[in-house]
């Protein structure tokens, strides 16, 4: 049961996605539903899911289907914001003189911070679901597992477009091959007293800061399909 529900959250995350690739929305389907039996469809006879989801899986294989993201890591922030690391396809960001230029960009790292929209999940008072979390500081540290290269301080600045809205990013020239392998470490912290005041109920009913100071680490992330990839 747990690890249904492990893997239910995992849809919940790439449905928020606007873009997110079918192949990997897929491959995440097929897992989660792979021990049920058989299902039901009104007026029709029972049909044997692991034959049905084993048919989707094979086709959506043979799709011609153009990376959109690469989802890295999803967690889970007290209290009640959901963070999601993502590589996306390198883009076009201006001002110019702070940003990567797109054409020496392999990946656009991304974190999207928002309030949770679980219904399940407990958000503060007030919060609204699925609102973005502001004035975070969040940096990267991207190593090539194969060199030992590293790319260390990205900063992952705000940002905003027409698909994921107010978030988190950067374009970044990856520490090596784009057919190595990296360990990226994201570290995510809350705003300073001088960036954000907090009044006294929120203080009192939860702490003196938004939350604390935290740290994931991903190894093994492939980031070829999405370098390789171009929005234009």
């Amino acid at each position: 049961m747990a690890e249904k529900q492990r893997e239910l959250q995992k849809l919940v995350d790439l449905l928020t996605s606007t873009i997110v690739s079918f192949k990997y929305l897929s491959n995440c389907v097929f897992r989660f539903i792979l021990n049920s039996d058989t299902f039901e469809l009104k007026n029709k006879p029972k049909l044997s899911m692991k034959f049905f989801l084993a048919f989707l899986f094979l086709l959506s294989m043979l799709l011609p289907v153009k990376a959109q993201e690469l989802i890295i890591g999803s967690e889970l922030v007290k209290p009640g914001i959901r963070v999601i690391f993502e590589g996306a396809i390198k883009d076009d960001v201006t001002p110019s003189n702070l940003h990567l230029e797109e054409s020496k960009t392999d990946v656009h790292l991304e974190a999207r911070v928002n309030w949770a929209s679980d219904e399940s999940i407990m958000v503060p008072k007030g919060a609204p679901r699925g609102g973005f979390v502001a004035y975070l500081t969040i940096t990267a540290e991207v190593t090539n597992e194969r060199t030992g290269e590293k790319s260390a301080g990205i900063n992952i600045v705000p940002h905003i477009n027409l698909i994921d809205n107010f978030h988190y990013a950067r374009n970044i020239k990856l520490p090596g091959n784009r057919d190595d392998r990296y360990t990226v470490i994201f570290t995510v912290t809350p705003p300073k007293g001088s960036e954000l005041a907090l009044h006294k109920d929120w203080r009192d009913n939860h702490s003196k800061a938004l939350f604390k100071e935290v740290t994931f680490t991903y190894k093994s992330v492939d980031f070829e399909e999405i370098a390789n990839a171009s929005r234009r």
